[in-house]
């Protein structure tokens, strides 16, 4: 009788892998296909013209829409298997009060490797939280993941090698790591809406058990997922539709007119400018590259370049799903200043 009760059990394990294996192989197939089907069926089916504005925003409202879903839906799926192994105890000793400043420091370093804007690390966000870490940790990853971006890094040791590309990893890293520090210690947790802390996940602490089966965790990982994507697809939507209308209207002339050298407010300019537009940094780095031709610094490009990834409004619509506006003000504060900082920093250095 045990003898075939393990056969069985081996059997439905192999089962679950395969059907495992089979979900994350969907899903990767859809988000690699995501941007041929949108362009084969905008523009070569229903002829739309991709330079157009309207064949751009169309394009970029499909195309983002799916993507930021897919990879909503995919890393909450992934975070909650994982964090099904994992009790909230541990997870809170590991990056929680005992080890004060370290979790910051980690969770920062962590937000620097994700390729991640705003929308993509809300359900991250989400997920540490409910794992019991707490919020001043979790927004040290949130502030570093748009702010400091490994294109920009990149950018910057091509073009003026390794000390400025440390000084600009570094000073965002400070940044990140010193304001989730002071948030953490202002009490913020009144200020994140309850459904974060409410989630099925974090009503128990029994939520992690290593008796599930990985059709268990499978079954929590999906549940989780509809869960959040039902919570926050109309503030998705409608940031993305936002971004869509405003897409390809970056205004390069004027920009390169009235935020140059000679403006002692260049910096400052280039953040408000970049604030209404969306895109990712590798998405801006062509707007990036044309103003640079134009003679701008490299200091107010960065400031530009990080506000349009860090703070851009249809971002910012998402954010306050998770973030009330208290909270969201104040992220939106300390974000904004630390790009200012970085993009004078940059400039004087540079000069």
């Amino acid at each position: 009788m045990s003898i075939s009760l393990t056969l069985r059990r081996r059997a439905s394990r192999k089962a679950s892998i395969a059907k495992l294996a089979a979900i994350l192989s969907g899903w990767y197939f859809l988000y690699w296909v995501n941007d041929k089907f949108w362009d084969r069926l905008l523009f070569k089916i229903m002829g739309l013209t991709p330079e157009s504005k309207v064949g751009s925003s169309v394009r970029f409202f499909f195309y983002d829409s799916t993507k930021i879903i897919l990879l909503l839906v995919g890393i909450t799926f992934v975070v909650t298997m994982i964090r099904s192994f994992v009790t909230i105890e541990r997870t809170r000793a590991f990056l929680g009060g005992k080890r004060k400043g370290v979790g910051n420091v980690m969770a920062a370093s962590a937000g620097v490797v994700t390729p991640f804007c705003s929308c993509s690390a809300v359900p991250v966000f989400i997920g540490f939280l409910s794992s019991g870490i707490p919020v001043g940790v979790t927004l040290s990853f949130l502030i570093a993941s748009p702010l400091i971006n490994e294109i920009a890094v990149g950018l910057l040791f091509t073009m003026f090698g390794f000390k400025i590309a440390a000084i600009y990893l570094a000073s965002g890293l400070i940044i990140a790591i010193t304001a989730g520090m002071v948030l953490g210690k202002l009490k913020v947790e009144r200020w994140v809406e309850p459904f974060v802390f409410a989630n099925s996940m974090n009503q128990t602490a029994e939520f992690a058990s290593p008796n599930y089966t990985l059709q268990d965790r499978m079954r929590l990982g999906f549940e989780e997922a509809i869960s959040i994507l039902k919570k926050i697809w109309p503030y998705l939507l409608a940031g993305i539709a936002v971004g869509a209308l405003i897409h390809g209207w970056a205004p390069t002339d004027f920009f390169a007119k009235h935020a140059g050298t000679s403006n002692p407010f260049g910096v400052l300019l280039a953040v408000i400018v970049g604030v209404p537009l969306y895109s990712n940094a590798a998405g801006v780095m062509p707007i990036v590259q044309a103003l640079h031709d134009k003679g701008l610094p490299m200091g107010t490009l960065l400031a530009f370049m990080m506000a349009v990834v860090a703070l851009s409004l249809p971002e910012m619509i998402l954010l306050r799903r998770v973030l009330k506006p208290k909270l969201l003000a104040t992220y939106i504060g300390i974000v904004a200043s630390g790009i200012i900082f970085v993009g004078y920093l940059f400039n004087a250095i540079l000069h």
